[in-house]
């Protein structure tokens, strides 16, 4: 069983017996920040994405993709199919390694320099390829058909309709009531962590170990 678009919202309308129409046309914005919460909150493997793409001579930024929430990894990849994992510094460290833009030759740092660019250093000497590892966005239910269904409205249904509930008694005012499906969606957050940070580990680099303790 899963949410699709049009269940859930019958769902969460079932649920706080309401069909206002400022309500209802807001349902959609109930269920996207539900699943802004879920992400930022969970480590989830299955929302990691790779991408490649080429930097620009001379120019020492690079620009994220649109869907772009956090880097796993940064690579060069030269002429031979050869990848050159870059460091992951803070701005500051890329400004004082590098005062002058102008310096150029083959990246060894990189930074989040704002939403849209990464910062580089040295500044790429040519056209180089990248490889970017990363935690992205993925497209919201709400985006898709009514029938249409997402990761999350699969394998989280208890958190995408708690969570949408704590947003949809939070516009009606009923304070009482938050409380309730705050710990219910709580509940379902710490399985879904349980599965994404504990049970669903994998022979990585970064984390080699398993990043959270199972919870029975």
């Amino acid at each position: 069983m899963s949410w699709t678009k049009s269940t859930l919202k019958t769902a969460i309308q079932d649920y706080i017996e309401s069909t206002e129409t400022s309500l209802v046309n807001n349902i959609d914005n109930f269920i996207e920040s539900t699943e802004e919460r879920i992400l930022k909150n969970v480590q989830l493997d299955v929302f990691r994405k790779n991408v490649t793409g080429t930097g620009s001579s001379s120019n020492t930024y690079l620009a994220m993709p649109t869907d772009f929430l956090a880097p796993f990894s940064l690579a060069v990849i030269d002429s031979d199919s050869n990848y050159k994992f870059l460091k992951l510094k803070h701005v500051s460290f890329i400004r004082d390694y590098q005062p002058a833009t102008a310096t150029t030759g083959t990246p060894e740092y990189y930074a989040e320099f704002d939403q849209e660019r990464f910062i580089l250093a040295p500044t790429p000497s040519t056209g180089f390829t990248f490889e970017l590892h990363y935690f992205y966005r993925p497209a919201s239910l709400t985006v898709g058909s009514d029938s249409g269904t997402t990761w999350l409205s699969e394998n989280a249904m208890n958190a995408m309709l708690y969570g949408s509930l704590v947003e949809a008694c939070t516009y009606l005012k009923n304070f009482e009531t938050i409380p309730v499906y705050e710990q219910r969606y709580q509940e379902a957050l710490a399985s879904l962590k349980n599965l994404g940070e504990a049970k669903d580990t994998r022979d990585q680099f970064r984390y080699d170990e398993i990043r959270r303790q199972p919870q029975a």
